[in-house]
This record gives C-alpha cells, sequence and structure tokens, in this order.
C-alpha cells in the first residue's frame, strides 16, 4: 500500500536526485522593442524564464530586486520559452521635463513692447527732425535779397491821336524802355530762386508800359545786374491824354515803377523753405526828348 508524499518530503529530496520532481518554471513576458510591428511583433514578444519561485514575480524578494533595478534598463541574454535567445539593448535615461503654461500671452507682450518702443523711436525722430528743421528756418529768416533799382532808360517814346478797340477817338501812347536793378543775395548756406510780378510803369494808375522778370536761380552770397524790358504799344489814354501832353510840353512826364519781387529758397531741400517778398515802387520823371538812362537815387525808390 502506497503512501501520498507530503510536502515536507517533496522538499527534502534531493534536487540534483533524477526522482525529484520537475520545478516549476514561470516565464514573464516583456514589451517588444517596436510596437507597430503589428501581428508578427506581438507574436515573438520576449518571454523572461524565472527557474525558481524566489524568482517569480510574485515572490517578496522579487518585488525588492525589481524595484531597485527599476530605475534603469539592462542589457542581458534570456530563454524565451521557445527556447531561444534574445539579447537586450540598454535603454538610456533621460529626464523629460513637461513644461506646462501657455506662453502666448508671453510672446505677445514682448511683441507689444516691441512694438512701443518702435513707435516711440518714430515719434522721437520725428520730434527731433522738425526741431532740427525749426532752428534752420528760423536762421534762414533774415536772409532777405536785397534789391536797388539803379536806372530807366527810354528807347522809344510816341505820344499821338488814335482809337481804342471799340472806335472811341483818344490820346495813344507806345514807348519802349528798360529797367536795370542790382539784386544781391546775403544767405551765407543757400541760394535762391528769384521771380517777380508784372513790372508796371504807371501814368496817372493807367500801365502804359509793363514787363516781367525772368525767374532765375542765384547762389548764396553773390550780386546780379538784372534787365527787365518794358513794352507800351497803342494804350489808350481816354482823359488822362490832356495831362500827359501838358506835363511833356513842361519839360518831363512824372511816372512810377510799381512791382514785387519774390525769392524762395531750398533751405533743407523741399522740406524746408524761406519766402521773402519785397514791394518796390519808384517815382521818377520821363523826358520824351532824351534817351540816356534816368538814374534813380536811394529816395525815390521805396522797398517794402
Amino acid at each position: 500500500m502506497m503512501h501520498a508524499k507530503s510536502d515536507s518530503d517533496v522538499t527534502s529530496l534531493d534536487p540534483s536526485s533524477p526522482r525529484s520532481p520537475k520545478r516549476p518554471v514561470y516565464y514573464v513576458q516583456s514589451p517588444s522593442r517596436d510596437s507597430n510591428d503589428g501581428d508578427k511583433s506581438s507574436s515573438m514578444q520576449n518571454t523572461h524564464a524565472y527557474n525558481t519561485p524566489t524568482e517569480s514575480p510574485s515572490h517578496p524578494s522579487y518585488g525588492r530586486h525589481s524595484r531597485a533595478s527599476s530605475a534603469s534598463r539592462f542589457s542581458g541574454t534570456f530563454r524565451s520559452s521557445r527556447g531561444r535567445k534574445r539579447n537586450y539593448r540598454e535603454w538610456p535615461e533621460c529626464n523629460v521635463i513637461e513644461e506646462e503654461g501657455d506662453y502666448n500671452e508671453f510672446y505677445a507682450d514682448r511683441v507689444h513692447t516691441r512694438r512701443c518702443q518702435i513707435f516711440i523711436g518714430i515719434i522721437g525722430f520725428v520730434v527731433l527732425f522738425s526741431v532740427f528743421c525749426l532752428i534752420i528756418w528760423g536762421a534762414s529768416r533774415p536772409y532777405k535779397a536785397e534789391i536797388i533799382v539803379k536806372s530807366l532808360t527810354v528807347h522809344n517814346f510816341y505820344f499821338g491821336e488814335g482809337s481804342d478797340m471799340t472806335g472811341v477817338p483818344t490820346k495813344m501812347l507806345t514807348m519802349n524802355c528798360s529797367m536795370k536793378m542790382n539784386v544781391y543775395n546775403p544767405a551765407t548756406f543757400f541760394g535762391i530762386h528769384v521771380s517777380s510780378t508784372p513790372v508796371n510803369l504807371m501814368f496817372s494808375e493807367i500801365a502804359v508800359a509793363t514787363g516781367e522778370l525772368k525767374k532765375y536761380y542765384q547762389p548764396r552770397k553773390s550780386h546780379r545786374l538784372v534787365t527787365v524790358n518794358l513794352k507800351g504799344n497803342k494804350i489808350p489814354l481816354y482823359g488822362a491824354g490832356a495831362g500827359l501832353a501838358v506835363s511833356d510840353s513842361s519839360g518831363g512826364v512824372p511816372m512810377a515803377l510799381v512791382f514785387e519781387v519774390r525769392q524762395r529758397g531750398n533751405v533743407v531741400g523741399k522740406l524746408v523753405k524761406a519766402r521773402h517778398r519785397r514791394h518796390i515802387s519808384c517815382s521818377l520823371i520821363i523826358d520824351s526828348h532824351n534817351n540816356k538812362p534816368i538814374k534813380l537815387k536811394e529816395k525815390s525808390c521805396t522797398y517794402i
């Protein structure tokens, strides 16, 4: 009669004895290296074999061992359930810092600050440039062109009877003369563009001869003698004709030169311009029988 063996009898047998029972083998599967290989990779997942219960995951010593070795992966050769050997490479550890929070607000603040700095810089440049232009403009204001009317020469003077465009008979005057004047630009750092309104030779509020100064450019610190030709062809005098005849018979006809000289100086290109006007009026007496130049004295002309 056979007796059943107790657990103590089984554990007391020599492990090397051929009669000893086979020890249970524990297997632990490890994840495959590539999780994206599909069915083939999942079917060939590595299996770790443990020969003793102490090496199994359920044994207490295994827990301590696994916690000690969980900080890093290791390389080695293990035998799978099918008896094949698998080599495992060591996976290096790396510290991953998870950034939390939204940085869009931080970048938006930086962009806003940058735009404010650019805007302030532009405003500052405009203000400084405006102040600079204002200073230059103020410095250019005193530089007015100095104009002196030198003489008036009568080349042709004819007085007679005639009729106007409507056929009304009246006294008619035809004359041709030239005026000379000196223009001086006192500006030290810019030239001027000189022009004028029509230059009129007036008799009793009637323009008997008209001319115009051609526009020109005059450099800084320079003098220029300008000649203006005045012409009047068959100018009707109407009621003033009688006074002209009397004045001419007495030795001279009182007349006046009236015009305005304009000057423009480009101080800083076309951004800063210095403009001046001078109204000139000269009184003189013309002798129709004398073709010599009539020199005008300083007291004969007013410059406003």
